[in-house]
């Protein structure tokens, strides 16, 4: 004899939101942008769109998962290297963003890279989302720390590192430390010493994986092999090169 039907979870009835609402109230409990809430922000979440629910007097589902951008958009992006590999081209001077007319080239090159299909009206919503959700003061410039959000959590490398950004002053010290003769760029054996110091320093454990992993991610920036000062500053200062 069957048992009880399970009732599904009241959050599966709520009304249709815009995807503005969604990211309105998504962003309000996702305060450290990282793309993710857990934990009682979860509870709470849930209750903020109830009543979203009930002002807007609709009966249908919440926005599908599949328009939840950032989930979404998780799914197709492929690795963190390919994500780097493809900032690389746009973000040619080095200053740590893209300018928002490149952003449609710079999703279409990622996806390509991530071996995913797209057309265009899904291309054209994704670029329209991100600079919605991204290019807040409308300076038409993107920032690595912000696109990088698109990346699964646990491909996010450059979350590893928040915490222990540098200062401009750190970082010229710590860069000249391992570019001993000078030639303005270090390697991947240089870059995996530095990586090492730099956890050691701020007392956080790495393991070899995990050390692999963030070393491809950063030389996927470098140029044959070579890795420059402004390749790296953005990654690891607390505020993009000037």
């Amino acid at each position: 004899m069957a048992g009880p039907q399970q009732q599904q979870p009241p959050y599966l009835h709520l009304a249709e939101l815009t995807a503005s609402q969604f990211l309105e109230i998504w962003k309000h409990f996702d305060a450290d942008g990282n793309g993710y809430i857990e934990g009682k922000e979860l509870e709470n979440f849930f209750q903020e769109l109830e009543k979203a629910r009930k002002g807007s007097g609709m009966l249908a589902q919440i926005l599908p998962t599949e328009e939840n951008f950032l989930l979404c958009f998780r799914q197709h992006v492929g690795s963190s290297a390919e994500f780097m590999e493809a900032w690389r081209k746009y973000d040619t001077d080095r200053s740590g963003y893209i300018e928002a007319n490149e952003l449609k080239g710079f999703l279409s090159d990622l996806l390509k890279k991530a071996n995913r299909p797209y057309d265009e009206p899904k291309l054209q919503e994704y670029t329209q989302t991100i600079l919605r959700m991204f290019d807040l003061n409308g300076d038409g410039k993107l920032g690595l720390s912000e696109m990088s959000r698109l990346l699964p959590v646990q491909e996010n490398f450059l979350l590893k590192f928040q915490g222990m950004k540098l200062t401009s002053e750190e970082f010229n010290a710590i860069f000249t430390f391992y570019d001993k003769d000078g030639s303005g760029y270090i390697d991947e054996h240089e870059l995996d010493a530095l990586l090492k110091d730099l956890y050691e320093k701020n007392k956080k454990e790495m393991n070899i994986q995990q050390l692999t992993n963030y070393r491809k991610s950063v030389m996927s920036l470098a140029e044959a092999g070579k890795l420059y000062r402004k390749d790296l500053e953005i990654v690891l200062c607390s505020e993009p090169p000037m």
